[in-house]
């Protein structure tokens, strides 16, 4: 798992940083390709795809909300948390300052993917054009570097 040290070193840069939420993204892979998921048409940015992703929740550490949102969004079990990837700030439909922290996962297995929250899901190839926002491309970029 990811170091206890370094979720606090990010959580305490946020709150300098006048951050309002905290998010967590998933980098998850299965057979040279990455999980996406196609947020809800009539959502904030609704169409776009995106990592499994989710809201901080108070008093909750980045790494529980990680395997928390992960689990919530696709019905995979988080079993090992890897490489921390970067973060970008962003402002919420609500006009908050958010900051989504980045990371690699592995997972017990990829399939099946339970959507809850999401239209759709696919496993993209890093080696194509994935249809994500300049943010998510530069987190995929840190991963392919890792």
């Amino acid at each position: 798992m990811i170091e206890t040290a370094l979720l606090e070193k990010l959580t305490r840069e946020a709150e300098l940083d006048e951050v309002q939420q905290l998010v967590v993204g998933a980098v998850v892979q299965h057979d040279g390709k990455v999980l996406l998921l196609q947020r809800p048409t009539d959502d904030f940015m609704g169409g776009i795809w995106e990592l499994p992703s989710g809201k901080v929740d108070p008093g909750e550490t980045l790494d529980q909300a990680l395997i928390r949102e992960v689990k919530e969004e696709t019905g995979l079990d988080i079993t090992g948390i890897r490489n921390y990837l970067g973060e970008f700030d962003y402002q919420s439909g609500s006009g908050k300052k958010n900051r989504q922290f980045n990371f690699t996962v592995d997972v017990v297995d990829p399939e099946p993917v339970e959507l809850t929250e999401h239209d759709a899901y696919t496993w993209t190839g890093l080696s194509e054009e994935p249809p994500v926002t300049d943010a998510v491309k530069a987190v995929l970029a840190a991963y392919q570097e890792a």
